[in-house]
């Protein structure tokens, strides 16, 4: 029997999912979280700590750690849950290759970073299964948001990433670098909304009112009836100018630098410099 458990970031407004079979104990973890005070340019592992115990409690065997894309809000755990847990691969898309190219040369990164994905133990593309023991995978390329945005289906839950928020809350944004509202479109229309009617499609952000608690996931059908942005109705036109209109309006995300920085590489922190300290890099504006 599947099991989904979501731990939410209200920090970051995140969804990490624990996924596992409770009869085999094999599991998945989806978009880990670490935690980044950007005050006092401190790391955290609170929101990791709960899923350790929740790992531990339920004697869980992770084998991946998926990334639905390389999160812009929020730096990744993954490297400090494989300090923990070696044997969990870390899985993107293997167009991780773009984002990494772009944001080597935005942020004047050093010339031997690679741009080929090797920082992650495995690359995926549109029809790749991956099993984790008893947990069968599918990946499901939805580009738009980024052009290495993933889904992965397992069982009768499909994990979007920021492809789809809730339906009150619409659709990710498509303004970052490679991004495209259009094929956003497309990766929604012809790929999430064509899966079958009752299957749950889980996002990877909530942001909630104060008093009102996150919720994980809604079915093809209820976004197909009532996702505020993008509905059956909806028009590709519609949508590419709603889209580019509100996403011009939309400033960067907060962890913008620091989390694109170690994300491309897998959750990896940068290296030291020759005093042991570790430096993010801020570009200023013009």
């Amino acid at each position: 029997m599947i099991q989904v458990k979501g731990f939410h970031d209200s920090d970051t407004g995140t969804w990490t999912y624990l996924v596992f079979d409770r009869d085999t104990k094999d599991a998945v973890l989806i978009d880990p979280v670490l935690n980044y005070d950007p005050v006092a340019c401190r790391i955290l592992t609170t929101s990791l700590n709960s899923v350790f115990s929740t790992v531990h409690t339920e004697g869980l065997i992770v084998h991946y750690i998926l990334e639905t894309h390389a999160h812009a809000d929020h730096l990744s755990a993954a490297q400090f849950f494989k300090d923990k847990v070696p044997s969990a691969a870390v899985v993107i898309g293997d167009a991780i290759s773009t984002t990494q190219t772009t944001f080597k040369n935005l942020l004047s990164l050093d010339e031997s970073f690679p741009t080929d994905g090797r920082q992650f133990d495995v690359l995926v593309n549109d029809g790749t299964c991956l099993a984790a023991g008893s947990l069968e995978i599918r990946v499901i390329a939805t580009p738009g948001h980024t052009p290495t945005c993933c889904s992965y289906q397992i069982g009768d839950h499909v994990f979007v990433g920021d492809a789809l928020f809730l339906p009150h809350s619409g659709t990710g944004r498509c303004d970052f670098p490679n991004g495209s509202a259009g094929d956003l479109y497309d990766s929604i229309t012809q790929k999430l909304y064509s899966l079958p009617d009752h299957l749950c499609l889980y996002t990877c952000h909530d942001y909630p009112e104060p008093g009102i608690a996150p919720q994980m996931c809604a079915t093809v059908a209820e976004h197909k009836k009532a996702n505020i942005h993008l509905n059956a109705e909806t028009t590709k036109q519609a949508f590419i100018k709603f889209r580019t209109n509100r996403d011009a309006q939309l400033e960067n995300p907060r962890l913008l630098f620091q989390s694109i920085q170690v994300n491309i590489q897998a959750g990896n922190l940068p290296l030291p410099d020759g005093n042991g300290r570790r430096f993010l890099k801020l570009p200023l504006g013009d």
